[in-house]
């Protein structure tokens, strides 16, 4: 058992220095992603998949929040990948599965933060809306969560440019994050576009809403982490009175909150990759893009008057870190779920 321990450590720690490489490169495209291995981590090898675990994408997650990186990734692989995964078996989700890993297809999920199927398909179309739709701009095919006349959930996929689709950009603060509205308006689907869930509908649903935040969890927690190393640096360099200002006690103790903040948020994220019950993914998730917001903003603070500049890239961290808090439930949403565990 230490064994195993020690070797998927060791591996985590390859992959996060490899990732840390790869993304201090000036220009991260999705080609260069698809190549590195990363969009299909955790698909199955007969895809062309490496059939690893979500825990070898969180490590990825965490190193892109720790970038603060502009990619495709959370939509266009964690969600699509997890998307395709649930679902039966067919030759046209193999295929298309297939396309995926190997970068000649782009994939977008419209699925909402609330973990509902925003759509519904009635005699052979699609109607309704989904906000906040990560990375759909670009992609050509979606798959959208949507309910039959039975009332079962089920994902229809539709092409980019079908007759009534429309996918608008959806602007927000965070600059690093490619956000759209979709909208499906009696989008004509073919019998063989209507595929199943392998096993309970709203379990599928459900588990897929959990990986996103969860994702997203990874993502702030790569963002505090890079917040407090980048104080931490810059305090001990910058002085006052004739000594570094991280020789102060009062900086001081701010680092070390800023530390257990971290540490409390690691220990809950590798709990939920661990076991991602409902309960324990939503702990990660409240409890870590929480911090991260807490943990930018002291970053701002100890950077004094060049933290509050543009050229200085903290404003960077903490608007994703904002973003991260709000993306598939808010901290209070995500602790009424915990709250109802209880009940």
């Amino acid at each position: 058992m230490m064994s195993d321990v020690s070797e998927y450590s060791e591996l985590h720690d390859e992959l996060r220095s490899v990732a840390a490489d790869l993304l201090a490169k000036d220009s991260i495209d999705w080609p260069l992603l698809v190549s590195a291995g990363w969009v299909g981590l955790d698909a199955p090898e007969e895809a062309g998949g490496a059939g690893v675990t979500f825990a070898e994408v969180a490590v990825i997650c965490e190193e892109l929040g720790r970038a603060a990186a502009t990619t495709g990734y959370l939509g266009g692989a964690v969600l699509a990948i997890g998307a395709l995964n649930c679902l039966q078996p067919s030759d046209s989700r193999d295929t298309l599965l297939q396309e995926v890993v190997a970068g000649t297809t782009r994939v977008a999920l419209g699925l909402s933060g609330s973990g509902d199927a925003p759509f519904e398909l009635a005699t052979g179309r699609v109607h309704g809306r989904a906000t906040f739709v990560s990375d759909a701009a670009g992609a050509q095919r979606l798959l959208l969560p949507a309910r039959d006349a039975d009332g079962l959930a089920v994902l229809v996929d539709v092409a980019a440019d079908a007759s009534g689709l429309a996918v608008a950009d959806q602007p927000v603060l965070d600059e690093t994050r490619n956000l759209a509205t979709v909208t499906a308006d009696g989008v004509d689907i073919a019998g063989n576009a209507v595929w199943r869930f392998d096993g309970d509908a709203e379990d599928c649903l459900r588990a897929l809403t959990g990986r996103a935040a969860l994702a997203v969890a990874c993502d702030s927690l790569g963002v505090a982490q890079a917040m407090l190393d980048a104080t931490v640096a810059y305090t001990g360099v910058r002085r006052q009175f004739g000594r570094p200002i991280g020789s102060f006690q009062a900086v001081k103790h701010a680092c070390a909150d800023m530390l257990v903040r971290i540490t409390v948020a690691r220990q809950l994220v590798n709990a939920a990759i661990a076991s991602p019950d409902p309960r324990a993914v939503s702990m990660a998730k409240a409890y870590t893009t929480e911090a991260a917001v807490e943990v930018a903003g002291k970053a701002m603070q100890l950077h004094g008057g060049i933290g509050y500049t543009w050229e200085s890239g903290v404003h960077i961290y903490l608007k994703r870190a904002a973003l991260n808090r709000s993306l598939f439930g808010s901290p209070a949403e995500h602790r009424a779920k915990i709250a109802q565990h209880y009940r």
